[in-house]
């Protein structure tokens, strides 16, 4: 293994943010056939590879206690060390900045970054595994966040495609501060058998400007947005104050929520809304970021 590998990786697990969200119905195998416009934050948790420490996961942070059960980090680890036992692997420090069962990725990102750092720490070695089935064995979501830049995803999430046609979008992401598990909210939400799928979606796109990508989030919206409000009605309350800031050109629920964001026409009306939202809802988790 060549000496100039480095032992301490640096990555960030940018926060995920679902766009659009289209639930087509439920699959024989009890997943959803879904279609969403992803993007990612330029904020997220920050994941530290140190390989010659033991090999384990350490959390702290401001949102490490809400952590329930096993961090699917660790089983990133787990399944690398059994898909090539020669990769260098080691110690793993997330300090966690975001919200858990918040409808961000949190978790999947974490994942996803522990992946892309293993694979900085080996080099060459490391093309000989295949790194988007083995993110697709973990989760979800998790391939879609390995990629971690605007995509389209469809089936159950598994399948993406990049979308280079959609330009930079300031934003605010808001959550309540009261976690949201996925699964009651598919429950809720009762869909119907989904048709049989015979080809890929089209890439939406390409949008010439803010304008028009936020014409497009507002159109399309988020199927599961009245399931998750009906069980968290905090998202109601989120929506509303963002749809009230000057600037906004629109407003939804991230994934299953409860987390919200809005899309302003520049940077500086998503950092004034943040300041005013962060201000009068002291509770909340608010931050101005930017969509890429």
């Amino acid at each position: 293994m060549p000496a100039t590998l480095p032992k301490v990786l640096v990555e960030t697990a940018c926060a995920k943010v679902n766009l659009t969200l289209r639930i087509l119905g439920r699959r024989p195998d009890g997943y959803h056939e879904l279609e969403s416009l992803v993007a990612f934050a330029d904020v997220g948790d920050e994941v530290t590879l140190r390989v010659d420490a033991p090999v384990g996961v350490t959390v702290s942070g401001p949102f490490a206690g809400a952590i329930d059960g096993e961090n699917i980090a660790s089983r990133a680890l787990r399944a690398v060390a059994e898909a090539a036992p020669a990769l260098r692997l080691g110690g793993v420090a997330i300090e966690k900045k975001l919200p858990v069962a918040a409808g961000i990725g949190g978790g999947s990102a974490d994942a996803a970054a522990v992946l892309r750092g293993i694979r900085r720490a080996n080099g060459a070695q490391a093309s000989e595994v295949d790194w988007p089935a083995l993110a697709a064995s973990l989760g979800a979501d998790v391939p879609v966040c390995l990629m971690s830049r605007a995509q389209l995803m469809w089936g159950i999430g598994r399948e993406t495609a990049p979308l280079p046609g959609i330009p930079a979008l300031p934003a605010v992401l808001v959550n309540p501060g009261v976690p949201l598990a996925t699964g009651p909210v598919f429950q809720a939400l009762n869909a119907a058998p989904a048709p049989e799928r015979d080809a890929s979606p089209d890439l939406p796109g390409p949008f010439p400007n803010i304008t028009s990508a936020a014409e497009y989030i507002r159109e399309r919206g988020n199927d599961l947005e009245p399931a998750a409000a009906g069980l968290c009605p905090a998202i109601g309350t989120l929506l509303a104050a963002l749809g009230a800031e000057p600037g906004v050109l629109a407003a939804r629920m991230s994934g299953s929520g409860p987390t919200c964001f809005a899309i302003f026409g520049t940077a500086l009306d998503a950092e004034a809304a943040a300041e005013r939202l962060r201000a009068h809802n002291p509770g909340w988790w608010v931050v101005a970021t930017t969509l890429t």
